[in-house]
């Protein structure tokens, strides 16, 4: 059996590396075709070009890794019958499920370094991306990341205005800092000319306090410098358009509770971070699929008939996944249940394609 094993795990690797493969150099050309016109009128230096198509690679490869585990198992198993090699096996009395066995742990596997990938990878890579494009490609000056006009923060009871953000010296201008009660009365008024980033929190100079009393100013005091314990980081300040949608799992969770906590609703957020768990071990979900798919087929399957039903059980996986989270963000479903049923749904077909195998 370890023989057997070992040998539908080399011939279901070298499937997954070709498919995987293909699939990455598809995305890659039809990304440079698609990038190459914009980029080039910033007269790019190719290097530059090179870093930043290499560093999309480990997105692409959470992309495409469930269609390409799901078109392996089609190929593999189809091959295997095409050259009656199942039939041997199933003469000697070996199982479907220990034939199968192997694919399905190489798909768990895959699924645990696809999440991983995306936990501490792809995050990195997109910020490595957005510098890439930014600076050395449409060579634009650093302060552009981040959001410099008219800033608000919330933190606890504490709402703060702030005209303008300077990078090079991480200082802010023009701020006014609400200080509330529990019930949402103000209490205090702070208007400073700079705040200047300090352990333990903000440091504001020219500052004027202002102290309320229902509703009415009861004193105006004016100091030269005043200690704001917030806890507003550069890192909070900077402009990603889909900022939400490069984080891992544990960076959304902060931020969902960074949401919830400012009385901000993360329905939206708390839909993507439960995807970030779902959608790794739709690879699995895929390859549990793909094998009674291939089984039904048997000898009549080959390469184009594995191909053509891998791309319309991926599609349709796909597009439902995909109507699934929308209908999670947008609060008509469950985060937990908008993210995981996409995967409920083809397994529960899995296992009824699977029970009607004939063995």
């Amino acid at each position: 059996m370890r023989i057997i094993t070992r040998y539908i795990t080399a011939v279901y690797l070298r499937m997954i590396c070709l498919c995987g493969g293909s699939f990455i150099a598809v995305y890659l050309i039809i990304d440079f075709l698609e990038k190459i016109t914009r980029f080039g009128s910033y007269n790019p230096e190719l290097k530059n070009l090179i870093l930043y198509f290499v560093t999309k690679i480990p997105d692409m490869i959470n992309q495409v890794a469930p269609l390409a585990v799901l078109m392996a198992t089609m190929l593999t198993l189809g091959v295997l019958a095409k050259t009656s090699e199942i039939i041997a096996m199933r003469s000697c009395g070996i199982s479907l499920v220990r034939i199968s066995a192997p694919i399905l742990i190489t798909a768990f596997l895959i699924s645990l370094a696809v999440l991983l990938n995306g936990e501490f990878i792809v995050p990195r890579a997109y910020d490595r991306l957005d510098h890439i494009e930014n600076i050395l490609i449409k060579k634009k000056d650093p302060a552009t990341f981040f959001r410099q006009n008219n800033i608000w923060y919330r933190e606890e009871n504490t709402i703060l205005q702030a005209k303008l953000y300077e990078p090079s010296s991480r200082t802010l201008q023009g701020l006014t800092l609400w200080q509330l009660d529990p019930d949402m009365r103000p209490v205090r008024r702070i208007d400073a000319g700079t705040g200047i980033l300090v352990n333990g929190g903000w440091l504001f100079r020219d500052v004027t306090i202002r102290d309320f009393s229902a509703g009415n100013v009861t004193s105006t005091r004016a100091v030269a410098e005043l200690p704001v314990p917030l806890h507003l980081k550069p890192a909070d300040l900077k402009v990603l358009e889909k900022y939400a949608d490069n984080m891992g799992f544990f960076d959304l969770r902060r931020y969902c509770n960074k949401l919830r906590n400012g009385g901000y609703d993360p329905t939206r957020y708390l839909t993507q971070m439960h995807s970030r768990l779902s959608l790794p071990f739709s690879t699995l979900v895929m390859a549990f699929l793909g094998i009674p798919f291939a089984l039904k087929s048997g000898r009549s399957s080959g390469i184009a008939v594995g191909i053509g039903v891998s791309i319309i059980i991926g599609f349709c996986f796909f597009a439902t996944s995909s109507a699934l989270l929308s209908f999670g963000q947008g609060g008509a479903l469950p985060p937990v249940i908008a993210a995981w049923a996409a995967n409920a749904i083809f397994t529960a077909v899995g296992v009824w394609l699977t029970l009607t195998v004939n063995r």
